[in-house]
């Protein structure tokens, strides 16, 4: 949604995720964003983030019918929606589902190798050879959780504690 970016923008944040799901009964409007400084995104951002936002989707109104608004952080099992995110997380392990079946199959996953051009380049797990994913054939991906990820997170975390 164009309106929902300049607002994040506005707030220091980068929409990295939206999704509409659910019923008719039950429609939930999720938002992924990170602050642009950090990558992270905490409580403080989340309900920011939902304030500015309700109140321009309340006067804009471009959603019929009643939804739910879920803010959130993209979490360590990160959406992986543009092709700098599969650069930026070079060297971890990605789930990648494609519109298409090449080989007969339309999910992978392997540690992410960076960007050629317009494509991803992974290291499937059990190939010996890397693979070219166009980046345009790519239906959903995702991080893995793993060990190095969560260290990650944890010296993010403790970076910040020492900060205040």
């Amino acid at each position: 949604m164009q309106i929902i970016e300049p607002i994040a923008a506005q707030l220091g944040l980068e929409i990295v995720r939206v999704r509409m799901f659910g019923r008719e009964k039950r429609k939930i409007l999720q938002i992924m964003a990170e602050r642009i400084s950090d990558h992270q995104m905490g409580i403080k951002d989340c309900t920011s983030l939902s304030r500015a936002i309700s109140a321009v989707i309340d006067v804009e109104d471009p959603i019929a019918g009643a939804y739910e608004l879920e803010i959130s952080s993209p979490g360590i099992e990160r959406p992986l929606t543009v092709l700098e995110d599969f650069e930026r997380w070079a060297g971890h392990t990605a789930k990648l589902e494609l519109d298409r079946l090449i080989e007969g199959r339309r999910r992978f996953k392997g540690v992410l190798a960076g960007v050629e051009d317009d494509n991803i380049v992974i290291d499937l797990e059990g190939e010996s050879d890397s693979a070219l994913m166009p980046f345009a054939w790519i239906s959903d991906a995702h991080l893995v959780m793993s060990d190095a990820l969560l260290n990650m997170n944890k010296n993010a975390k403790d970076s910040r504690e020492t900060k205040t």
